[in-house]
């Protein structure tokens, strides 16, 4: 019972943020083409300073919300990851397999589609990985409209095969999104992670330590030229699970009390800060170019193609067998709502086409929004027709 209500908590609130992302991207996009322009405009391009002594982060607040509270994002992702690993959905070989070889699916076919349409753009290349990531939050938030219609085995492939997802989306970032290295930044990073394991070796499960060490590893790897955000993920990994005596567990703590944050607040506020496409000037030609055509196709039919065809291959293979109480029609409808690129591919996106340094930067986003958008509408159709008579 603790665990059913575990799960069925988490997937109400991942639904909530998934719709609440949803009205987060309306409203930036009526903004960015209203008369009120100019205030979106104004409001992402504030200056934000912090500075201790010599050490000074200077940045517009959209870097402040992409590089700094991201990070926070990804403090969470590696929580539910170590979570899962060691105690959940991805701690038996069994369980893993079937969502498993689709995340590959999911991942590799639409890298390769982005490639066909892009190949012949080196410049444009930098994207790749772009229509790779599945939002969890927002393709619950469309299961969240079909109710009890879709069995909860269902949601748990889709959970996992997001979350194996994420995995591969920060491990993409960690080699190909990072820039000029700094060797000292790197080298203080690296002390500050020493520190964090031995804490965890030591037995201390005060959260308070692990925090300001792990705010130091962030401005060290900001500074290092690696992706902040990923300081999140090592942080995760740092802070205890399980604890030696009574005491509860920290990174359950932590999870539990910066989740409502990042649902309610964090991914929200990215989604406005990402999602206003300025539609000034836009035909039918510019959705027909290499850039957001190879990531719409990416979402739409490489993530269908390659989530579908590898779980259809991995049962006929006898490799694992079909989520208990599904049938074949949901299981291509929720392929389809992995299109749903929306926050991971936004922030990929980013940090491959760098305004001001990149041709296609904006570009991507069309791609994003139209790719999301018609595999958020066609998956939830395909659904809603599935799950109207079950089928063993």
């Amino acid at each position: 019972m603790p665990l059913r209500n575990t799960l069925n908590r988490f997937f109400q609130l991942e639904a909530a943020s998934g719709l609440l992302l949803i009205a987060a991207a309306a409203l930036a996009l009526i903004i960015n083409n209203s008369p009120l322009s100019w205030l979106y405009g104004s409001f992402l391009d504030v200056p934000v300073v912090a500075q201790i002594g010599a050490v000074q982060i200077a940045k517009p607040l959209l870097l402040w919300i992409n590089d700094g509270l991201m990070a926070m994002f990804f403090l969470l992702i590696g929580l539910e990851v170590k979570r899962e690993v060691l105690e959940g959905q991805l701690s038996r070989p069994s369980q893993i397999v079937l969502p498993g070889i689709a995340a590959v699916g999911g991942m590799v076919v639409p890298a390769l589609v982005f490639w066909a349409l892009n190949k012949d753009h080196p410049s444009a290349m930098d994207g790749w990985a772009i229509p790779m990531a599945t939002d969890i939050a927002f393709a619950l938030g469309v299961l969240a409209l079909l109710g009890k219609r879709v069995p909860v085995s269902l949601k748990l492939f889709l959970m996992t095969l997001a979350i194996i997802d994420d995995l591969g989306a920060i491990v993409v970032i960690a080699l190909f999104y990072s820039g000029t290295l700094s060797n000292l930044s790197l080298g203080l990073a690296a002390a500050c992670v020493a520190a964090l394991i031995a804490m965890n070796r030591l037995g201390v499960v005060k959260l308070g330590p692990y925090m300001i060490i792990g705010l130091i590893l962030w401005v060290c790897v900001l500074k290092s030229g690696v992706h902040a955000t990923l300081a999140g993920v090592t942080l995760a990994f740092c802070i205890p699970l399980r604890t030696r005596n009574a005491e509860s567990s920290p990174a359950k703590a932590l999870e539990h009390a910066l989740h409502p944050w990042v649902a309610y607040g964090i991914l929200p506020l990215f989604a406005f800060a990402n999602a206003g496409v300025s539609l000034t000037g836009i035909t039918l030609e510019s959705f027909t170019h290499h850039v957001p055509m190879g990531i719409a196709l990416g979402l739409l039919v490489g993530k269908t193609v390659g989530v579908f065809g590898l779980t259809w291959l991995a049962i006929k293979l006898g490799l694992a067998s079909l989520p208990y109480g599904a049938n074949w029609r949901q299981v291509l409808g929720v392929a389809i709502l992995c299109g749903i690129g929306f926050t991971m591919s936004l922030f990929v996106g980013s940090l491959a086409y760098v305004p001001g340094a990149s041709e296609y930067a904006g570009e991507d986003r069309m791609g994003i929004l139209t790719g999301s958008v018609l595999a958020a509408v066609l998956g939830y159709a395909v659904m809603a027709w599935a799950s109207r008579n079950k089928v063993s």
